[in-house]
């Protein structure tokens, strides 16, 4: 069997070569490719291989774009940097994929599944493969508008530290320490906000990226964060949220 890998970060692209020859020494690996371009060029000169590891995200491009100029294409396992939360349709498609990291373990178990599929046709994850395009090319909320007496102020999602309920209301907080009520769930703020910079780690709290500033073990599993601006209560990720959060983070 042969295969190809499409990954733009070189360490990334070097170590799942050697953890593919470890795991599979059957499958040979044709070429490690690094953009759209080249992507596009080997498949114009050479015959399909029979797997694909393809990035998500490319320097030129998405890995979609070099698919899209296939008539037909092999089965893919593609990789991200994303995290779970942003592709878990992809999940629940049945499409496999691999969570940068590289984790050993879940690279195998991906090889498994396609060896026990290789005699199906590898085409026919159209259907999926157009649903994980919406899933990466998707229009997350930019801004929020919000009503401050007979006036309203509108805020950029950057200027927002993190969303908390209180007292039966959803409240915005900015990197400035201002605070508002607005009309949202945490359930529809986690729909609506880009979950590369956004994480919901309980129930009454999603927080960015850029607000927490230290994070330390608790008990029960759980993890403890320092925010900015400061929050009075302790603000805690649980631990079903443990474990996705981390990777959130890339810890």
């Amino acid at each position: 069997m042969k295969a190809i890998i499409v990954e733009d970060e070189e360490f990334a692209a070097k170590r799942l070569g050697q953890l593919v020859n470890e795991l599979a020494p059957d499958i040979k690996l044709e070429a490690i490719l690094n953009s759209v371009e080249s992507g596009s060029k080997w498949f114009n000169k050479n015959e399909q291989p029979d797997l694909i590891f393809l990035d998500i995200q490319l320097n030129d491009g998405y890995g979609f774009d070099i698919l899209d100029g296939l008539e037909e294409h092999p089965p893919v396992i593609f990789t991200t940097a994303y995290n779970e939360f942003a592709i878990r349709g992809f999940k629940y498609n049945g499409l496999d994929y691999l969570l940068k990291p590289i984790v050993k373990e879940d690279l195998k178990k991906a090889l498994e599944k396609f060896k026990k599929n290789i005699t199906r046709n590898g085409n026919g994850a159209t259907e999926n493969l157009e649903h994980l395009k919406q899933l990466f090319h998707k229009e997350y909320k930019h801004r929020f508008m919000v009503k401050v007496g007979n006036m309203f102020k509108s805020f950029n999602v950057e200027d927002i530290a993190y969303f908390k309920s209180h007292e039966g209301m959803i409240c915005l907080q900015t990197h400035s320490g201002q605070s508002y009520p607005i009309e949202y769930t945490i359930d529809q703020l986690e729909n609506i906000l880009n979950p590369v910079h956004f994480f919901r780690i309980n129930r009454k709290f999603m927080v960015s990226v850029k607000s927490v500033t230290e994070i330390h073990s608790y008990f029960n599993s759980r993890l403890l964060l320092k925010i900015l601006p400061k929050e009075e209560e302790k603000v805690i990720v649980s631990r079903e949220r443990t474990t996705n959060f981390k990777r959130w983070l890339d810890m």
